[in-house]
Protein backbone atom coordinates (compact mmCIF):
# COMPACT_ATOMS: atom_id res chain seq x y z
CA UNK A 1 0.00 0.00 0.00
CA UNK A 2 1.54 3.24 -0.87
CA UNK A 3 1.35 6.48 1.30
CA UNK A 4 -1.13 7.64 -0.78
CA UNK A 5 -3.71 4.39 -0.56
CA UNK A 6 -2.40 5.03 3.21
CA UNK A 7 -3.54 8.27 3.68
CA UNK A 8 -7.11 7.20 1.66
CA UNK A 9 -7.72 4.40 4.22
CA UNK A 10 -6.94 6.91 7.09
CA UNK A 11 -9.55 9.83 6.15
CA UNK A 12 -12.60 6.94 5.50
CA UNK A 13 -11.15 5.84 8.96
CA UNK A 14 -11.84 8.99 10.41
CA UNK A 15 -14.83 9.61 7.97
CA UNK A 16 -16.21 6.02 10.06
CA UNK A 17 -15.67 7.63 12.99
CA UNK A 18 -18.06 10.65 12.50
CA UNK A 19 -20.45 8.72 10.53
CA UNK A 20 -22.25 8.57 13.91
CA UNK A 21 -22.98 12.11 14.54
CA UNK A 22 -26.98 12.94 14.15
CA UNK A 23 -26.72 15.51 11.43
CA UNK A 24 -24.55 14.59 8.30
CA UNK A 25 -23.43 18.42 8.40
CA UNK A 26 -21.74 17.96 11.70
CA UNK A 27 -20.21 14.91 10.38
CA UNK A 28 -18.52 16.73 7.81
CA UNK A 29 -17.41 19.37 9.93
CA UNK A 30 -15.76 17.31 12.60
CA UNK A 31 -14.38 15.45 9.43
CA UNK A 32 -12.86 18.61 7.85
CA UNK A 33 -11.99 20.11 11.45
CA UNK A 34 -10.45 16.60 12.13
CA UNK A 35 -8.10 16.49 8.94
CA UNK A 36 -7.05 20.06 9.02
CA UNK A 37 -5.74 19.95 12.61
CA UNK A 38 -4.20 16.96 12.36
CA UNK A 39 -2.79 16.26 9.20
CA UNK A 40 0.21 18.13 8.04
CA UNK A 41 -0.27 20.40 4.71
CA UNK A 42 1.84 17.70 2.44
CA UNK A 43 -0.63 14.75 3.80
CA UNK A 44 -3.25 16.82 2.63
CA UNK A 45 -1.73 17.75 -1.09
CA UNK A 46 -0.66 14.21 -0.71
CA UNK A 47 -4.14 12.81 -0.68
CA UNK A 48 -5.34 15.66 -3.48
CA UNK A 49 -2.79 14.88 -5.71
CA UNK A 50 -3.85 10.66 -5.73
CA UNK A 51 -7.61 11.93 -5.59
CA UNK A 52 -6.54 13.95 -8.75
CA UNK A 53 -4.63 11.04 -10.69
CA UNK A 54 -6.86 8.34 -9.46
CA UNK A 55 -10.23 9.76 -8.99
CA UNK A 56 -12.22 9.86 -5.51
CA UNK A 57 -14.07 6.13 -5.99
CA UNK A 58 -11.65 4.98 -2.73
CA UNK A 59 -12.71 7.73 -0.81
CA UNK A 60 -16.23 7.27 1.24
CA UNK A 61 -18.39 10.23 0.56
CA UNK A 62 -17.98 11.99 4.00
CA UNK A 63 -14.70 12.38 3.75
CA UNK A 64 -14.96 13.36 -0.05
CA UNK A 65 -17.06 15.99 1.28
CA UNK A 66 -15.02 17.26 3.74
CA UNK A 67 -12.29 17.38 1.79
CA UNK A 68 -14.29 19.71 -0.67
CA UNK A 69 -15.06 21.88 2.12
CA UNK A 70 -11.19 22.18 3.47
CA UNK A 71 -10.51 23.39 -0.08
CA UNK A 72 -13.27 25.57 -0.82
CA UNK A 73 -12.13 27.57 2.34
CA UNK A 74 -8.79 26.39 3.69
CA UNK A 75 -8.01 29.01 6.19
CA UNK A 76 -11.82 28.58 7.79
CA UNK A 77 -10.97 24.70 8.32
CA UNK A 78 -7.18 25.21 9.36
CA UNK A 79 -8.39 27.84 12.53
CA UNK A 80 -10.99 25.85 14.01
CA UNK A 81 -10.37 25.06 17.30
CA UNK A 82 -9.64 21.03 17.70
CA UNK A 83 -12.55 19.57 20.16
CA UNK A 84 -13.12 16.77 21.89
CA UNK A 85 -13.95 14.58 19.49
CA UNK A 86 -11.37 15.66 17.54
CA UNK A 87 -9.12 14.69 19.90
CA UNK A 88 -10.99 11.47 19.97
CA UNK A 89 -10.65 10.56 16.77
CA UNK A 90 -6.75 10.74 16.52
CA UNK A 91 -6.93 8.18 19.52
CA UNK A 92 -9.05 5.97 17.98
CA UNK A 93 -7.18 5.35 15.05
CA UNK A 94 -4.26 2.85 15.45
CA UNK A 95 -1.60 3.67 13.76
CA UNK A 96 0.41 0.42 12.60
CA UNK A 97 3.39 -0.30 15.30
CA UNK A 98 6.98 -0.08 13.18
CA UNK A 99 8.83 -2.98 13.20
CA UNK A 100 12.66 -3.53 14.80
CA UNK A 101 13.19 -0.89 16.99
CA UNK A 102 15.52 -0.41 20.00
CA UNK A 103 15.14 -4.21 21.49
CA UNK A 104 18.71 -3.97 23.18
Amino acid sequence: MSDAEHLVQMANDIGNFFRSEPKREEAVAGIANHIAKFWTPRMRDKLNAYLKQHGADALDELPREALRSISKSPATAASAPATATTAAVAAAIKRPEPHGGDAG
